[in-house]
């Protein structure tokens, strides 16, 4: 597949393609198929109620963020939508419809790859020029407690992480890159999502997780991983990007510098809001703002 080079044009899909998979909070099946779209933005609806009227995502949608972004789109909720957004927007597909049967976006692999792999079988068109969203000319800074986003205005898309974990597996991590749909497709789309051995009793007793398998995610059990090897020796960091693309796809991919520190879809939430100039739903703690740049960036 040759991918575009830059963001500067928009995209579409040629063809209709589809998926099946498990949801990793519900455990249930569901089905996403995505399809062209002759409008501007991402665009749900549902292949179980197809008399409902499509929805353009924005943040303002977001409704939880506990582990994954959940939107509300009128009666319906929709959850882990973060993965198929990263693998669209960090592809170059700026307009697509996504059609859903279920309540969860089907977590395949844990990672964007085969998202990537489902864009790639459908093919792209070229629809002209794509609208970037702005970002102003002053910085946006984002607190949640020792957490912090910031965006600072940018002539390219540039993106960095870093994270800090107790546990000797994983660690500190920084990862930062010029985001491409090549450098997309190449280093992050293929990291997995992660968790902890010592938490998976309590978040399935708290109703998540229930799709979660070692053959869907990288499980972490203090100095090792129970399911290795590791597609990237920093693949934890990595999906922390992935996780930030897809949340960023909500408002557009701005042209801005980037950089979470240990972030969450909560901060990455509330910065596609701060640069779309809306609030969100029920996102969980409302971030600090501020218009200047942290000391320790």
């Amino acid at each position: 597949m040759d991918w575009p080079s830059d963001y500067r044009m928009a995209w579409t899909l040629s063809g209709p393609v589809e998926r099946v998979g498990v949801g990793l909070h519900g455990g249930e099946y569901s089905r996403v198929r995505l399809q062209s779209s002759s409008r501007p933005g991402y665009w749900v609806g549902w292949l179980d109620q197809p008399s409902l009227p499509l929805q353009r995502l924005h943040p303002g949608q977001v409704s939880e963020t506990q582990l994954c972004t959940t939107l509300r789109l009128g009666e319906r909720r929709l959850a882990t939508v973060e993965h198929l957004l990263a693998a669209l927007a960090g592809c170059g597909v700026s307009q697509a419809e996504i059609l859903v049967e279920g309540k969860e976006i089907p977590l395949l692999d844990g990672s964007a790859l085969p998202w990537v792999e489902a864009i790639a079988s459908a093919g792209l068109e070229s629809v002209g020029e794509r609208v970037a969203p702005g970002l102003g000319a002053e910085p946006i800074t984002l607190r949640q407690g020792v957490s912090f986003v910031v965006a600072l205005p940018a002539e390219t898309l540039r993106l960095a992480a870093a994270i800090e974990f107790p546990q000797a597996a994983i660690g500190n991590q920084l990862f930062s890159l010029e985001l491409t749909p090549e450098t997309f497709v190449r280093d992050i789309a293929p990291a997995r999502t992660f968790g902890f051995r010592d938490q998976v009793e309590a978040l399935l007793a708290a109703g998540l997780i229930r799709g979660g398998a070692l053959d869907n995610a990288l499980v972490c059990d203090g100095e090792t991983w129970m399911n290795p090897p590791l597609r990237f020796a920093d693949e934890p960091v990595r999906h922390k990007l992935l996780d930030l693309l897809g949340d960023l796809a909500l408002v557009g991919l701005p042209q801005a510098q980037v950089f979470a520190y240990r972030g969450s879809h909560g901060l990455h939430t509330a910065l596609a809001a701060a640069i779309a100039g809306v609030g969100v739903a029920n996102p969980g703690p409302a971030p600090t703002a501020a218009r200047s740049v942290p000391e320790t960036v």
